[in-house]
């Protein structure tokens, strides 16, 4: 009998295309012999919907037909199984669903918000839980759990839109502690979405009112001269990490950007001031310029590689995540960027080049989902015992005193 493993992709994040794109890779790449694969595709403004035409790209070019053909479901737990449900009458159970396999970049994915829902009702899922899911997406949270781990991090400050819409004057003079270029982010976009480079005051100004657009917390950080950006993947959890081979990212601009990365020199349009895409490659970041392996010496790549194993069990990762890194290329200095629990392409390609097929990958990813669902399952999370049991006779009278000493 066929796993039926449930691909959650899409959502309302400025990731959405990206993760339509990702997840219509890995569906199509995964085991059929093995596998009975459930697109479950989450539209911009968070309806569920199901059907075999999702795992077809060319049908996202009309939103319309999806609402028109596909069903519109629930993901809920029933009477002993993990079930599909049409919304719509009759409410009829379309499939059962025995793991769920998150391919969501950014937020409401791949922030820790569909983890909480998929362990709430109980499900197995692939990738990173609540916790390291959080930590992965927040870049804030990130870097304290690397300092914390005396994990090399170039000099940077964050605050809050509040602050700054306050108290700009100190906000600006605790970003002028750091030193010229610097890099503006949001804290938890992912996909270089809302980030900027500067390199004096009135530039500065600018990207922060455009990332604040994307976020209410932004991270500003110190640019790495003599730049050259590596990343690599880890695939497993806190007991074991397997490693992908090195890749070097080649960019046009001073960082990867979305364009870059997904579109492929493609223009964008303004709406509401915010630069969206046009239309994203159909390969995704294997799109993107790279040279791999990337030309780093043997010191380097044993660097990037020890520091990428630190960082994944130190915040707990599970499944496949890409870890970028920054190296001073002249002080042969390695600074770990962030760790993208849910990459784009679920970096396949990083693994191709170490002779493992994006099959073979979603098969281990899923069966490493499998062991994590076990082991969370295994742990006490409640107790058999029911302390409310007699309460309503005897606590409630205690409670009545208590009230009316109170008034």
């Amino acid at each position: 009998m066929k796993i039926k493993v449930g691909v959650i992709y899409g959502g309302e994040t400025v990731e959405h295309e990206v993760s339509v794109i990702s997840a219509i890779q890995a569906m199509n790449k995964m085991d059929q012999e093995k596998y009975e694969v459930i697109p479950i595709y989450i539209t911009k403004n968070r309806e569920w919907y199901t059907g075999e035409m999702l795992k077809d790209i060319e049908i996202y070019e009309d939103l319309n037909l999806i609402k028109k053909y596909g069903k519109n479901v629930v993901l809920y737990y029933n009477k002993g199984a993990y079930v599909l449900q049409n919304k719509k009458f009759p409410r009829s159970i379309v499939t059962d669903i025995d793991i769920v396999f998150p391919i969501m970049h950014g937020t409401n994915g791949e922030d820790g918000v569909i983890q909480g829902y998929l362990q709430a009702i109980g499900i197995p899922f692939v990738g990173s839980d609540v916790y390291s899911s959080v930590v992965g997406q927040d870049k804030v949270y990130m870097k304290n759990i690397f300092e914390s781990e005396s994990l090399p991090i170039t000099k940077y400050t964050w605050f809050y839109d509040y602050d700054y819409k306050n108290d700009r004057d100190d906000v600006i003079k605790r970003i002028k502690k750091l030193k010229y270029p610097l890099i503006i982010k949001p804290a938890t976009t992912g996909s270089s979405i809302g980030i900027k480079v500067v390199d004096d005051d009135m530039e500065l100004v600018d990207a922060i009112d455009n990332a604040i657009q994307y976020d209410n917390k932004i991270v500003v950080e110190e640019v790495v001269e003599n730049l050259k950006e590596v990343n690599i993947s880890v695939v497993g959890n806190y007991e074991h990490q397997n490693l992908s081979e090195i890749e070097e990212v080649l960019s046009a601009d001073k960082f990867l950007t979305y364009d870059e990365k997904y579109i492929g020199g493609g223009k964008g349009k303004l709406k509401g001031g915010v630069k969206r895409p046009v239309k994203t490659s159909s390969k995704g970041m294997a799109a993107a310029t790279r040279k791999i392996p990337a030309e780093v010496t043997k010191k380097l790549k044993e660097e990037v590689e020890n520091i990428a194993t630190k960082a994944f069990k130190s915040l707990g990762s599970s499944g496949v995540c890409r870890i970028d890194f920054l190296i001073d290329e002249k002080a042969k200095k390695v600074y770990i960027n962030e760790i993208n629990s849910i990459p784009g392409s679920l970096a396949f390609y990083l693994w191709e080049a170490k002779g493992v097929r994006f099959t073979e990958l979603l098969d281990d990813v899923i069966n490493i989902g499998v062991k994590d669902y076990k082991k969370r399952v295994s742990k006490v999370h409640s107790f058999d015992t029911n302390i409310l049991k007699g309460f309503a006779s005897n606590g409630l009278k205690g409670m009545k005193g208590a009230k009316g000493k109170l008034r």
